[in-house]
């Protein structure tokens, strides 16, 4: 226990899914975690559910202006500045000649420009700190391709290329900020029903992720938001404090 005692921490989008368990796991083990997302309420019920000094603010990644005020409040507040998770996100499927401009550039706006603005806006507080451990959230997506995913692998394989330059200007400017990327693989989230909404309609849920993890995943079994949270953990920690510029897989060995 405490292996992040005493660090302040944002987690976008935390309301659900992996956000939520990894705003649980940096909690339960020591750090004040401020929660953000564009949910308020499921995004109030996870502040009630850490185990130790939380707050919850309403967050749009994509917008400038928001990203100032929370590393500001947070700061004001907590005092300090240590862990980011950029971990806010969308998934828009669909056929690149059917998709619409609209959507593309919705997706990378949450998915890129939102980390690109977290990290830029999370930086000078970390450095004033003395200790910052920025996580970015990609997918295995990032890594490789998938037919009717192209858009969104162009946004998570941006996010993994993102995380290396910026530890290098990080590690080359003496500044005491580690960046890292994470890769899920088939996670237990919301995100799988709102790739295609369609699918959904009238109750008809065409996605049974565990038999997608039994056709998918060479360990066969569907992956939880904890599996994630136990990364982020590590790379939060001082026990990673020799790693930065690199992707943690955690896939059940899809990737492999």
């Amino acid at each position: 226990m405490g292996r992040v005692e005493g660090k302040v921490a944002i987690v976008t989008g935390g309301a659900s899914g992996i956000g939520r368990g990894c705003a649980l796991r940096l909690a339960e083990e020591g750090a004040a975690v401020i929660v953000t997302d564009i949910d308020t309420g499921m995004g109030k019920e996870t502040v009630t559910l850490l185990d130790g000094p939380g707050t919850f603010l309403e967050h749009d990644v994509t917008d400038e202006l928001q990203w100032q005020g929370v590393v500001e409040q947070v700061v004001s507040e907590y005092g300090d500045l240590h862990i980011l998770v950029n971990n806010a996100g969308i998934g828009i499927g669909g056929s690149i000649l059917d998709f619409s401009l609209e959507d593309w550039q919705r997706q990378q706006a949450i998915n890129l420009d939102g980390v690109f603005l977290g990290v830029r806006t999370a930086i000078p507080a970390m450095i004033e700190s003395g200790y910052g451990s920025i996580i970015n959230m990609s997918s295995v997506a990032g890594l490789k391709g998938a037919p009717n995913l192209a858009a969104y692998n162009a946004t998570k394989g941006g996010v993994r290329l993102f995380t290396k330059g910026v530890a290098l200007e990080c590690a080359n400017s003496g500044w005491p900020v580690r960046v890292n990327s994470v890769h899920p693989g088939v996670i237990e989230t919301p995100i799988w029903s709102k790739i295609n909404p369609e699918y959904f309609e009238e109750g008809e849920n065409t996605i049974d992720l565990d038999s997608m993890a039994e056709q998918v995943v060479p360990m066969g079994v569907l992956g939880y938001p904890k599996d994630i949270a136990n990364g982020v953990l590590f790379l939060a920690s001082d026990e990673s404090r020799y790693v930065t510029g690199t992707e943690l897989v955690i896939d059940g060995g899809i990737t492999a």
